[in-house]
């Protein structure tokens, strides 16, 4: 049998979750009659508290932490993280919850923070962003025992809670719309290939591009605009030309286009641009941007929901949040007849 969760608890007494977690946790609340009904099922459950909710209970410091091991000058300029911490904030100012947001510039310091945090007891628990291939910051939160919630794919998780978005189906979309276009040759501007969400749409898009016979290129980045615009140039002036490009963030697709701008050509007729993740970047510029959307404020929101449930003794299972949904706009066209090959 698995593990007894407050909410079979609370089912069985027929009350709140709020009651069950008051009842058990000692806490005002509910009345001495719903605890004693409470304590009693869960006594017939055998219900054993995880050390998560006794963290919650017992030491609270009433913080969630999220280490950004990025430029500050990249977080500054990246919409997706600005809508995510907004998804969060939103979630945790309803529970009086505040945020300890850290940026550092490599996955030492993150993992030396984690250490500093979990000495002090500065954090209920962490959102676990970027995550690696072998990723090494989850063995160190399991030896730490903090509870974590892991932005990313389960195969990525090792077996910690997450929260995801199937950027495998998502990336067959996206290279179907371009394929469906006509367009045979395409490169893909990505960001850097030790990210495990990147190494998942790698994988993704070389099957895809494969499989509808496609000539594809990837040039990795490290998600800036100023990187995004060179890799651009760099795929439209060397060798046999793109006439689609895709890329994995809205910074460096808006970035591409001014790139393609500077060069004296134009989307969609010379190339196809097409962005991910679909912040408002994409609807200012002109042309309007292609890209797979999905809802980044809601995103936080759910990961901050479903780590307050890890802390009330929810299994640690994954959580796909949303596929990514293409959104046609005036960057998407077929490859224009005139297009050259090489510099143009």
């Amino acid at each position: 049998m698995g593990r007894v969760t407050i909410k079979e608890i609370a089912q069985r007494a027929g009350v709140s979750k709020g009651a069950v977690s008051y009842a058990l946790n000692g806490q005002p609340g509910v009345s001495e009659a719903t605890r004693a009904r409470v304590l009693k099922v869960a006594e017939e459950l055998h219900w054993v508290p995880n050390r998560a909710a006794r963290m919650l209970s017992v030491a609270r410091s009433e913080t969630f932490g999220l280490v950004l091991a990025r430029s500050a000058r990249t977080l500054s300029e990246e919409p997706f993280y600005m809508g995510f911490v907004g998804g969060l904030e939103t979630v945790l100012s309803r529970r009086s919850y505040a945020l300890a947001l850290k940026v550092v510039p490599t996955i030492d310091e993150e993992l030396a923070t984690y250490r500093k945090w979990a000495a002090e007891k500065r954090v209920d628990g962490v959102i676990l962003v970027d995550l690696r291939v072998d990723d090494p910051r989850i063995p160190l939160l399991r030896a730490l025992e903090m509870p974590a919630i892991v932005v990313g794919d389960p195969s990525l998780a090792d077996g910690l809670a997450c929260v995801w978005t199937n950027s495998t189906a998502a990336m067959g979309v996206a290279v179907e719309h371009l394929a469906s276009l006509g367009h045979t040759r395409i490169a893909r501007v990505a960001g850097p290939p030790e990210h495990g969400h990147v190494w998942i749409r790698d994988q993704a898009f070389a099957r895809d591009t494969e499989r509808l016979g496609l000539a594809a290129e990837i040039v990795h980045t490290d998600f800036s605009g100023d990187e995004g615009a060179a890799a651009t140039r760099r795929v439209l002036t060397a060798g046999a030309r793109p006439t689609a490009i895709l890329y994995d963030n809205d910074l460096m697709a808006v970035a591409g286009l001014s790139a393609v701008n500077g060069l004296g050509l134009r989307s969609p007729d010379d190339v196809t641009l097409l962005a991910w993740d679909d912040s408002a970047l994409c609807r200012i510029t002109q042309p309007r941007l292609t890209a797979m959307s999905h809802d980044i404020v809601g995103y936080g929101e759910r990961v901050a929901e479903r780590l307050f449930e890890l802390l009330e003794g929810a299994e640690p299972t994954p959580h796909l949040y949303s596929t990514p949904e293409l959104q046609i706009r005036e960057s998407s066209g077929p490859p224009h007849s005139t297009a050259q090959t090489g510099s143009p």
